[in-house]
């Protein structure tokens, strides 16, 4: 039987752990924190996920909550005007619905549920000292753990990176309380409401560990009006000042979240990060290698929504790449084949995301704008969110744009 280490018990680390040990492999997941500490924590994630990344969590039965979370069923596009009012809005139906759930409930569930199927749970930070020994009782060591010293062994891949600073503040807030947008009561939606120039507000319904909620998410870009969160220690502090927000620049949002509380004292997160791409094979002193996974190697900014799926995307590429290895060694070259394989499908969720980080040019601001009249251009627009690799053939270069927008129209 081959062992296998996993190191982090994030989305990628803990399907892929739960998917290995379905498949009958000893597998050792090492986590820094238990269950409790992490139903018990702060929130992670804003973590939406749409129909293809959630097909894996039912591939492995791993869906547990997937009856009880809110639904997505649709995704709108706002952008703010000069006066503070609506440019542009719809609604894109989506062809299978999203769902988030908060990762305090699932990571917590499913590392009970490692465990009480007999994997070897290791409760304790990793360090690369810790590595040099694993690499020599493991057949293969993956570090999912997308923070800290371990990160250090995947060096950046400049051509893949084409940003050196964070290009967005973040602020979460998880809240009850928050009513229906009026013009779609009848059902929850993921709403994306771009402030140019200042940065993008989104709205989204979620399953926390207290039920039901939705999270507001502040995305400001650095130096703004919106990068005010650093330093907002006290929870009640950080959702006034995000209502504040929302009443200055996307009022519409602010209409319905005047009932707004928080759910818990770890319902808020505030964070910036360097969009990046590292190389997959990290060699440690000794000589020995590891192969980085999900959020390790490719870490988006989560402007649009991509984190959890490309984690959970990558998991069942590695799961695939490993289990028609059979008996071979898990070598260098097999650890950058499994990450090509996986490049493939993250490489259309990187390439739309550093899109959106820059200025919008004006054929994408005319695409946008065309979501308003045109429900066909809104629902294949909110599908993109599931399957980024369809931008390639509307979004990027504005002369196929402009015959995506004809033929819309023609139609």
């Amino acid at each position: 039987m081959r062992k296998i280490l996993v190191v982090g018990a994030g989305q990628s680390g803990l399907q892929l752990a739960l998917g290995l040990q379905s498949r009958g492999y000893e597998v050792t997941l090492m986590s820094h924190r238990t269950a409790d500490e992490i139903r018990s924590g702060r929130v992670m994630s804003t973590q939406v996920m749409f129909d293809s990344a959630l097909q894996h969590e039912r591939d492995l039965q791993l869906n547990f909550w997937e009856s009880h979370a809110p639904r997505a069923e649709g995704l709108g596009v706002s952008v703010a005007g000069p006066d503070a009012s609506r440019a542009v809005d719809w609604v894109g139906t989506l062809d299978g619905y999203a769902q988030s759930v908060d990762q305090r409930v699932k990571m917590a569930g499913w590392l009970d549920t490692f465990a009480g199927r007999g994997g070897q749970l290791v409760i304790h930070g990793a360090a690369v000292s810790d590595l040099d020994h694993f690499s020599r009782t493991y057949d293969l060591v993956l570090i999912s753990a997308g923070k800290g010293e371990l990160v250090s062994l995947f060096g950046r891949d400049a051509a893949r990176s084409p940003y050196d600073a964070p290009r967005r503040a973040l602020a979460v807030s998880y809240v009850h309380g928050l009513g229906p947008r009026p013009e779609h009561p009848e059902y929850d939606a993921v709403r994306c409401n771009l402030v140019p120039g200042v940065g993008e507000l989104f709205v989204m319904p979620t399953l926390t560990t207290s039920g039901r909620a939705d999270i507001l998410f502040w995305e400001g870009i650095p130096g703004g009006p919106l990068d005010v969160f650093r330093g907002v220690k006290d929870p009640a502090e950080h959702l006034s000042l995000t209502l504040r927000l929302m009443e200055r620049f996307t009022p519409w949002e602010y209409a319905r979240a005047t009932k707004a509380e928080l759910t818990d004292a770890g319902g808020t997160l505030t964070g910036r990060y360097t969009p990046t791409v590292r190389t997959p094979v990290g060699r440690l002193p000794s000589g020995g290698l590891v192969l980085g996974v999900a959020d390790v190697v490719v870490t988006n900014d989560p402007i649009t929504g991509q984190g959890a799926n490309t984690a959970a995307k990558c998991a069942a590429s590695y799961l695939g790449s490993i289990v028609e290895h059979g008996d071979r060694p898990f070598d260098e070259a097999w650890m950058h084949t499994a990450f090509d394989r996986y490049w493939e499908l993250a490489r259309h969720a990187t390439k739309w995301t550093n899109a959106m980080l820059g200025p919008p040019p004006e054929h994408v601001l005319g695409l946008i704008g065309a979501g308003a009249r045109l429900q066909q251009v809104a629902d294949r627009f909110a599908n993109g969110f599931d399957d980024p690799s369809d931008f390639e053939h509307f979004f990027y270069d504005p002369e196929k744009t402009a015959a995506y927008l004809a033929e819309a129209a023609c139609a």
